[in-house]
């Protein structure tokens, strides 16, 4: 099953809580480093790839986001807001399926450009943006509707102190490449 068909809007309104210690058990080990680093994932991914990384939009609209990602932006949950849906590929592969909500009051002034991004990730402009400001990474265990679960994380961003959300769920495909990249084989 392709993973945006695997993952709707319900999935994102789970609870997430903050992992606050990198040695916290919440999150098995092999998935700790990908959801505790708060810096640019694009980066990690090109470098994990060996720059064989691509940015495919699945889908880009006005809608509601869910009441926990209103919640978070602090807006109100019928709202309407720009929401990007991407797959990060790494070597052919979706790695990462993100999810990004913008209200429409950050989409003024040098922050219009994020109606634009297309095949770019959203990672080059965040963290080139010295305006840009992190909240603190909340995660979560989403369910695929083939009943899997995985990783996720999301974070609250400021830019010229307007919000967005970004919500980033790490896919099966990536934990071959965690593991090849600790060191440990997949038969371990």
């Amino acid at each position: 099953m392709p993973i945006p068909a695997a993952l709707n809007q319900n999935s994102f309104d789970v609870r997430w809580y903050t992992l606050r210690r990198p040695a916290s058990p919440d999150a098995p080990a092999c998935w700790r480093k990908w959801l505790l680093d708060s810096g640019s994932l694009t980066q990690r991914l090109i470098q994990a790839s060996k720059g064989d990384f691509r940015v495919e939009v699945v889908r880009q609209l006005w809608g509601r986001p869910t009441r926990s990602e209103a919640r978070e932006l602090g807006i109100p949950h019928r709202q309407m807001a720009l929401i990007r849906e991407v797959q990060l590929i790494g070597n052919g592969q979706p790695w990462v399926f993100a999810r990004t909500i913008i209200p429409a009051s950050t989409l003024t002034g040098k922050q219009r450009e994020l109606n634009y991004l297309g095949s770019r990730s959203l990672g080059t402009v965040l963290f080139k943006d010295p305006t840009m400001q992190r909240g603190a990474l909340q995660i979560s265990k989403l369910r695929l509707l083939s009943g899997e679960t995985v990783w996720a994380r999301r974070s609250r961003f400021l830019l010229s102190g307007k919000p967005l959300l970004v919500a980033e769920v790490f896919l099966p495909a990536l934990q071959k490449v965690n593991y090849l990249n600790n060191g440990i084989t997949e038969s371990q």
